[in-house]
């Protein structure tokens, strides 16, 4: 899912858009036991073994209203059932029309990150006609939230002390290059250290693995499942994992898999699928539209597409020269070169006049005026920890990255050639996998396996995380997938709605029917509008 790059959190390394927090996206618009055979495949995707673990028993218990809660044990490695295991927090809203209720939804709104924090908020947004027919169930991946998580320091606060020294979202320039990689190697090798047994086992396919455990721990024959950007890895994962057991699965904001678990090409794996570039177009259509509105429609407006863009280029030489302080006090930040590159919300297009609000507040700071009103740091409710250790766990863990730190360099200046200023957070966002290990079990292909069902697969044509033409790969590479375009921007079609969208996809939910072959849609909110 998009990242909300105006997050009050002060030392967010560069996510990438597509792995906005599961709240983030969700908001924006999981009895008896049993024996099971799980796949397994070996970092290059050639060997295979089976086991068997046994689906956990799951004691349900009232929390937050008309939800309920409950914790699963399961294997940290499931080759090794009998050793080791994990929690795993699951949360579920039973469905509201039982008499056709049809059984459970696994939904994952993106990340990879912690879900249930913001699931009973984010469950209001799901529509009635799946709330009705289903039980919605989410739960913490393993290594997030309140299941066992990655933890490499006491509190938040920590965190940010040791990290206080790396700029922020990117470094720009030889100084904050060398203190970005000083800081991150740090960073790494004092959590590869705390526990690298729980390390190696929280990839995408270990926690593919998981799902299916629970699949069969709340009843159901086959995985039902909505996965929003990193979630759809998460789904054509288990789809390869198990094609046997995959019942309706909508995938939306498609994650290439091939791209993201082949580092054949030596990039950074944002680089390699091409984020930048898609990130770099939608910019490009956010100037422009933003120039042919009027300044009422968009703020900072230049009075044309090409004015618009020489304003926004202007405006980043000032704030690399000098960072503006925005906010209101105490909540203030300072908001250099990076911060006008990362604050764009172009992964929602209901906010962006919003974006264009902000840009035009530091511009009118950049030149020394007083801004008509502060951007002031958004204030929240106290959240679980969600250090940056657990994000990179699993990025890492599935998707090879150099080893060479100073590869990065190469990389951006590659990046920058071809999409600029866009190209600097994906060529940076995995550099502190440099010195994190792949998971011992993770998933790299097949991807074509046939499942038993169809996948729907949606993507915005003008998605500026997971790229339309990215989508376009996974429906040739999965066995048997749709794909439903909506011609729009945004990041994933359930934080950009279409009507038109939505009716098939819950057609295809509740009945299977899959939409018509090459149907595209259109958005429903039109920028700046």
């Amino acid at each position: 899912m998009p990242i909300d790059h105006t997050s009050t959190e002060p030392r967010h390394p560069a996510k990438r858009r597509f792995l906005r927090p599961a709240t983030a996206v969700w908001t924006a618009g999981l009895l008896a036991a049993v024996s099971i055979p799980v796949a397994f495949s070996q970092a290059d995707g050639q060997v295979a073994a089976t086991t068997a673990s046994s689906a956990p028993g799951l004691t349900w218990r009232s929390c937050d209203g008309g939800f309920q809660c409950a914790t699963a044990r399961i294997p940290l490695d499931h080759r090794n059932p009998r050793g080791r295991t994990i929690s795993v927090a699951v949360m579920r809203h039973r469905a509201t029309d039982t008499a056709h209720r049809i059984g459970s939804l696994f939904v994952n709104g993106g990340g990879p990150g912690a879900q249930l924090a913001g699931f009973t908020a984010a469950y209001a947004h799901v529509p009635s006609t799946w709330r009705a027919r289903y039980d919605i169930v989410a739960f913490d991946p393993r290594g997030f939230g309140e299941s066992t998580a990655v933890r490499c320091f006491p509190t938040t606060e920590a965190e940010n002390a040791f990290l206080s020294g790396a700029p922020i979202g990117f470094p720009v320039g030889a100084r904050e290059t060398s203190a970005w990689i000083g800081t991150w190697s740090r960073f790494a090798a004092r959590c590869t250290k705390r526990d690298p047994d729980l390390i190696q086992h929280v990839s995408t396919a270990d926690v593919a693995r998981d799902m299916d455990l629970l699949r069969q721990a709340v009843g159901d024959p086959v995985l039902n499942y909505v996965g929003l950007s990193y979630g759809s890895l998460l789904g054509t994962t288990y789809a390869n994992l198990f094609p046997a057991k995959v019942g309706r699965m909508a995938l939306d904001g498609n994650v290439g898999p091939v791209a993201w678990t082949d580092g054949k090409s030596g990039l950074p794996s944002f680089v390699r699928e091409g984020n930048d570039q898609a990130s770099a177009a939608v910019l490009k259509d956010f100037l422009d539209l933003c120039g042919k509105a009027s300044t009422a429609a968009c703020a900072f407006s230049a009075g044309g597409p090409a004015a618009t863009r020489a304003k926004y280029d202007t405006l980043l030489r000032r704030l690399r020269q000098h960072p503006v302080t925005m906010g209101t006090p105490p909540d203030t930040q300072t908001c250099g070169y990076a911060c006008g590159v990362l604050s764009l919300p172009l992964g929602n297009v209901s906010m962006w006049r919003e974006g264009a609000d902000l840009l035009q507040q530091m511009w009118e700071k950049s030149s020394g005026r007083t801004t008509s009103a502060a951007v002031a740091k958004k204030a929240g409710t106290a959240a679980p920890y969600a250090g940056r250790e657990q994000f990179l766990a699993t990025v890492c863990s599935d998707s090879p990255n150099p080893r060479d730190p100073h590869a990065y360099e190469a990389a951006a200046r590659l990046a920058y050639a071809r999409s600029g200023p866009s190209a600097l957070d994906p060529a940076w966002a995995t550099e502190p996998c440099a010195g994190w290990p792949l998971g011992k079990d993770r998933y790299a292909g097949p991807w074509n396996r046939r499942t038993a069902n169809p996948i729907l697969l949606l993507n915005n044509t003008k998605d500026p995380a997971t790229s339309h033409r990215q989508a376009v790969t996974v429906s040739r590479t999965l066995a048997r997938a749709r794909l439903l375009t909506v011609n729009g921007y945004g990041h994933t079609v359930f934080s950009n709605p279409s009507t038109c969208a939505m009716e098939h996809e819950t057609r295809y939910l509740l009945t299977g029917a899959l939409p018509p072959a090459g149907t595209v849609c259109k958005q429903d909110v039109v920028p700046f509008s």
